[in-house]
């Protein structure tokens, strides 16, 4: 059943905090047929071409630049080899910012305004500065044919590039290569102005090998809803969802569940290049049908969306939410425990009974088998209060992820799929139910009120000129501080200090409310104070 959901942690006993660690895939042979990533794609077309290393994962999460944008649609336009091989001497004033070969595409850019690459003013190109998604889509579009100014203007960029199923990446004040790869694959379904499909106008035009072909299957899309940020969708923008009855069996949805919740599956998948293609997998059902999944969680249409932009199952029966990619936590379903929260990859959470609010006392040993849980993520299953997701900095300065400001654990023994083997251990760890946990017993012990403690400093044959004001059980701390020994006696008899030489100090402590007149004997005559206890 969950054969290939099941795989150990690697946990090590250096290691104190994990962050959203995978509990199992598919195996590699099955995810290399079946998964593959724009940038993969855009990589085997030419359209990237990468550093030294190639298109990999260091590559993919640089920052694009504007060089990189006017290199790419050079390249499509079948002009980059021109480019650089060109030998003209007027150049852009900050060309010396790029190695010599950029430098000629940079004399050539400059030498032919007429392909919009004019610079940024004052003759300065900019080639490192960041490019934004609606700039590169306005390259796209320029290459599909399209003309800024007449066709559409700068500001219309992302809005016409939509109109003609260009969306991928809208939005982005600055763009990762990975982005750059996805808008490229992305490109390659469009029409031309002149009508003609993109994919087939560079197979032409020879900037794309003739024996290539357009990625085939089903791709992850990225729908976008005002509540719930940005979630996966199919192809054709159909929203998918989670089910948190799998985090227990990844074969929970059946019979009449499945015809209202149909699976996701296909034999081939495109992927987002900046997504891990190692968090998608194949798993076989028990009825021998295959279907989709991501971070162990398989993935699932509703029924009753309709049309692209629905995603009415969100939240159904409190079991049901939206598929993203960047869940901060989500929430398993076991029989007898009822819900939970999980990581995003369904991985049971705990909390410490003897933490108090903003505090782990788990230190050494406790930390080993109960490794802190940190996420850079910031969505949350939409029956959760985002603002109960928070951090704690622990002891050594790291960060830990908390709820309402209790901090977060992993089970080093949870080894499998929707295991919870911390339950009740040692009765002061528990799983985190967050319809109904609302802090520890720590945190919630009475505690003695705290004793306060006042002053009263004798100088210069004085106690003060004012009466001193204190609460039902403080403490008053007698001081003398002249050369002559004084006392402190209360006319009703309630308290009496000894005499006090320079220096020393004498307690009382008044638990009962009332008004104390007292005087100094030695020095009756002039020497009188007053508490009054409320």
């Amino acid at each position: 059943m969950l054969t290939r959901l099941k795989k150990l942690f690697l946990i090590t006993a250096m290691s104190t905090t994990i962050i959203a660690a995978p509990l199992g895939s598919a195996s590699a042979e099955e995810m290399s047929s079946a998964i593959k990533s724009d940038a993969d794609t855009a990589f085997e077309l030419g359209l990237l071409i990468g550093d030294g290393t190639g298109v990999d994962t260091a590559y993919l999460s640089k920052a694009s630049t504007r060089l990189q944008a006017a290199i790419i649609s050079l390249r499509l336009n079948g002009e980059l080899k021109e480019a650089l091989a060109f030998t003209g001497k007027s150049n852009f004033s900050d060309a010396a910012q790029v190695g010599t070969a950029n430098q000629s595409v940079l004399a050539y850019l400059k030498s032919k305004p007429e392909i919009g690459w004019q610079g940024a003013g004052n003759n300065r190109f900019e080639p490192n500065a960041a490019i934004s998604s609606q700039q590169f889509y306005k390259v796209i579009l320029e290459n599909l044919g399209y003309k800024s100014g007449s066709d559409f203007t700068y500001q219309q960029s992302e809005t016409f590039a939509a109109s003609h199923g260009l969306k991928e990446i809208a939005g982005k004040s600055s763009l990762l290569n990975a982005h750059l790869a996805t808008s490229l694959v992305e490109a390659l379904s469009a029409n031309t102005k002149d009508g003609m499909p993109f994919f087939d106008t560079l197979q032409t035009s020879g900037v794309i090998a003739p024996e290539s072909t357009l990625p085939q299957g089903e791709r992850i899309g990225l729908g976008q809803n005002d509540k719930l940020g940005k979630y996966f969708t199919d192809k054709n923008g159909r929203a998918l969802y989670f089910f948190t009855k799998d985090a227990e069996n990844v074969n929970s949805c059946q019979g009449d569940c499945l015809k209202n919740w149909p699976i996701y599956y296909d034999a081939n998948l495109q992927i987002p290049a900046w997504l891990n293609k190692a968090d998608f997998a194949v798993i076989t059902r028990t009825d021998g049908t295959k279907q989709l999944t991501y971070k162990n969680w398989p993935l699932y249409y509703f029924v009753k969306d309709s049309k692209p932009g629905d995603v009415t199952g969100e939240g159904v029966g409190g079991v049901w939410f939206a598929a993203k990619s960047d869940y901060a936590i989500m929430l398993g379903t076991s029989k007898e425990a009822g819900n939970y929260l999980t990581d995003d990859y369904g991985r049971a959470l705990y909390y410490f009974d003897k933490d108090t609010s903003g505090k782990s006392v788990c230190e050494g040993d406790c930390l080993v088998n109960w490794p802190a849980y940190s996420s850079s993520s910031v969505s949350v299953p939409s029956t959760i209060k985002g603002s109960d997701i928070g951090t704690i900095t622990r002891s050594d300065g790291s960060k830990q992820a908390s709820f309402k400001g209790f901090p977060l654990y992993y089970f080093i023994k949870d080894k499998a799929h929707g295991e919870l083997n911390g339950q009740g251990v040692n009765k002061v760890w528990y799983i985190v139910n967050p319809a109904s946990f609302n802090g520890t017993t720590a945190s919630t012990t009475p505690t003695a009120p705290t004793v306060k403690t006042y002053n009263i400093d004798i100088k210069e044959y004085s106690f003060g000129k004012e009466a001193l004001t204190v609460e039902a059980g403080s403490k008053v701390i007698f001081t003398n501080y002249d050369e002559m020994k004084h006392n402190a006696v209360a006319l009703d008899g309630s308290f009496a200090t000894p005499l006090l030489a320079k220096g020393d100090t004498y307690t009382v402590t008044f638990d009962k409310p009332g008004t104390y007149n007292y005087f100094c004997e030695p020095h009756k005559s002039f020497m009188t104070g007053q508490i009054i206890v409320k």
